[in-house]
């Protein structure tokens, strides 16, 4: 890691024909360095709590710290790297266990614990200079300090996105496995017990600014979210709300114009796949239905699914709507069906079954009860029309 100076040898003190003060500065830094720990011990309660190996590693930054001093001091004109000179000496894992206020108190301590000493530091007349000196590199401290964390997070955002990117394309390729779990975790996902997936297509444009306003909108609905492009498709894992319509709607706002199709809910990421697996093919398959819902659910797109050859929908279809009418008796699936082919007319059906409307009326309620979808609405008979062709086929299939 290195850095420039953050001022100019300009702003710097140069303390040119003060060796004694120079050669007191460098006797001293060993016993200023085990002051400014022990004054940590006493005043920082996270200090005192961190693991001995961790304080080990401060205790050799505050010692880098003042060695750095003495050298800045020796020669201010010179360009200096400072974060290398005493954040080097830590390794990169350190900036995870010491937080940037932690960086900050430490720092502060120790500049103290300098300050404190320049009296008896110092070489007769020089007290000024030195404290002047140590004001500015205290500057530049905090400069070298800003830069080490920031770029950390810099580096941790990097590695986060593409670790989230790698997540998310394991769920939609169906490749999820238990360590995606592991990965997961590791980006702070709380495995929630609903989970989903939208899919849509993405705006043009930098894709990291999508991600970020996919984010944005997931915190302020109180949704957890993994989300990645990929190409021109957006997706979202949300998790922590059963409502999936609702939970499209809160996250739609960053998708391009074009169809936003929600898989169904699923009870955690591994199973996130199923999800992905139908959203996906409800999303190649809106083109069969032009005035759909933005957002729509996967299984509102079951008939033009199926139509397009998803295998899943057809099994879907003919298990939750023809077999539990079948096992319902004939008389609803042969109701059901000559009232759509009779144009739904309850009249119609009542004169080709030779019952009363009412009859009809009353097997069609137990129709919508049955398969949640009612014959009566022109989008539900369509789905129960294509639900009825298909559990044919697959009847006259299995006795072939």
């Amino acid at each position: 890691m290195s850095d420039t100076s953050p001022s100019s040898p300009s702003d710097r003190v140069v303390p040119s024909g003060h060796a004694e003060t120079l050669r007191r500065l460098e006797k001293s830094a060993a016993r200023l360095a085990a002051a400014a720990i022990t004054r940590m011990d006493e005043s920082l309660p996270w200090y005192r709590a961190m693991p001995p190996e961790n304080r080990s590693w401060i205790g050799l930054v505050a010692q880098a710290g003042i060695a750095a001093f003495t050298e800045w001091f020796r020669h201010p004109e010179a360009p200096q790297a400072i974060s290398t000179d005493v954040f080097g000496t830590a390794p990169r894992e350190l900036t995870r266990a010491v937080t940037l206020r932690q960086t900050v108190e430490m720092v502060r301590t120790t500049i103290e614990v300098v300050e404190e000493a320049i009296e008896e530091v110092a070489a007769p007349g020089d007290e000024a200079l030195l404290r002047e000196a140590l004001l500015v590199y205290a500057r530049e401290i905090a400069f070298a300090t800003a830069q080490v964390y920031a770029q950390a997070a810099e580096a941790r955002g990097a590695w986060d996105a593409r670790l989230e990117s790698l997540v998310v394309n394991a769920v939609l390729s169906g490749e999820a496995d238990e360590g995606l779990l592991s990965r997961a975790a590791a980006l702070g996902w709380s495995t929630p017990d609903r989970v989903l997936v939208v899919l849509g297509t993405a705006p043009d444009g930098d894709s990291e600014l999508t991600v970020d306003a996919i984010r944005r909108s997931a915190r302020h609905a109180k949704l957890h979210v993994m989300t990645g492009v990929f190409g021109d498709r957006l997706a979202v894992i949300a998790g922590g709300s059963d409502d999936p319509l609702h939970t499209a709607r809160a996250l739609i706002g960053p998708f391009a114009a074009g169809p936003v199709v929600v898989g169904p809910v699923v009870p955690d990421l591994l199973a996130a796949t199923r999800s992905a697996q139908s959203a996906a093919a409800g999303l190649r398959a809106c083109a069969a239905w032009p005035d759909a819902p933005r957002p729509v659910l996967a299984d509102d797109l079951l008939p033009e699914r199926a139509m397009a050859g998803d295998s899943t929908a057809r099994d879907q279809l003919v298990e939750e709507i023809y077999r539990p009418l079948e096992a319902a008796g004939s008389a609803l699936l042969e109701t059901l069906s000559v009232y759509l082919e009779q144009a739904s007319s309850l009249e119609g059906a009542a004169r080709m079954l030779f019952v009363h409307p009412n009859t009809v009326r009353y097997r069609l309620r137990r129709v919508t009860d049955i398969t949640g979808w009612s014959p009566s609405d022109v989008r539900s008979a369509f789905t129960l029309h294509t639900a009825l062709i298909l559990g044919r086929l697959a009847g006259s299939e299995q006795q072939i």
